[in-house]
């Protein structure tokens, strides 16, 4: 993922939802629709008041777009670089996260090459304006891809995704150093930041943007189909969640 010179990104290029019927924008040599952001934004339940001075001074944040489900998050096994595609009920699920984002305006959009996660994001209505990058992928489960948690306690009772990584495949820090590459580009950005990626691969995410180790990834469960968001409260030394695993569009 290329880091934007933050000096060259004072006027961002901005992206927002084909849903929308506002004025459009040039982008990279396609035309994209563009929006202002309204007086109030929904995040969650959470509504924010804007006056003239926070809609220029607010702080970023950013989205994150879990897959929709697949043959093995619906049986459970760890999936990590097998390129699966999406059941139907995860192609209605990608395509529900349209219009649970349609009313939100993005500087950029990323995804991972994983077919589950790029289908989603085209789905959901931005394949023309996301950029891939191999950071977001899903974590490498090495020898225990495929595999079941219960199938791995067998042999090893006490093992923990979170904590001891897999045979074979990647550590937590590894995984970190991968997320800490993401946050760093998403700080970047001047304005919102949509990922779409993997759940475990996002858990990690999240921990690694409070500054806290990879391990604490165990606590933030995601579904398939989400949407979460990252941001800071009072200034960007202070990240947070804002908001985690919403489901609210979702067919269960």
């Amino acid at each position: 993922m290329k880091v934007p010179d933050p000096m060259t990104t004072a006027n961002p290029e901005t992206v927002h939802h084909p849903g929308s019927d506002q004025r459009t924008e040039k982008i990279s040599g396609t035309a994209g629709p563009l929006t202002e952001r309204p007086k109030t934004e929904e995040i969650g339940d959470v509504e924010r008041p804007r006056s003239a001075k926070t809609m220029i001074e607010e702080l970023p944040v950013t989205y994150m777009a879990r897959h929709g489900e697949t043959a093995w998050s619906l049986t459970g096994q760890h999936t990590g670089l097998t390129d699966l595609p999406l059941t139907d009920r995860g192609e209605r699920n990608a395509r529900r996260l349209a219009e649970r984002l349609k009313n939100l305006t993005f500087a950029k959009v990323w995804t991972s090459p994983l077919q589950r996660a790029a289908r989603t994001c085209a789905l959901a209505g931005f394949e023309a304006v996301a950029e891939v990058d191999r950071d977001l992928l899903e974590w490498n489960y090495g020898d225990y891809e495929g595999r079941r948690t219960a199938e791995i306690h067998a042999e090893r009772p006490d093992w923990q995704l979170f904590r001891d990584g897999c045979p074979a495949g990647e550590t937590p820090d590894e995984v970190a150093v991968r997320a800490d590459r993401v946050v760093r580009c998403v700080r970047a950005v001047k304005g919102d930041v949509l990922l779409f990626s993997s759940g475990h691969f996002l858990r990690v995410l999240a921990a690694r943007w409070l500054g806290v180790g990879p391990a604490a990834g165990r606590f933030l469960l995601l579904s398939t189909a989400s949407v979460s968001a990252l941001g800071y409260e009072h200034n960007v030394s202070q990240p947070v969640i804002r908001l985690w695993d919403d489901t609210r569009h979702v067919d269960m």
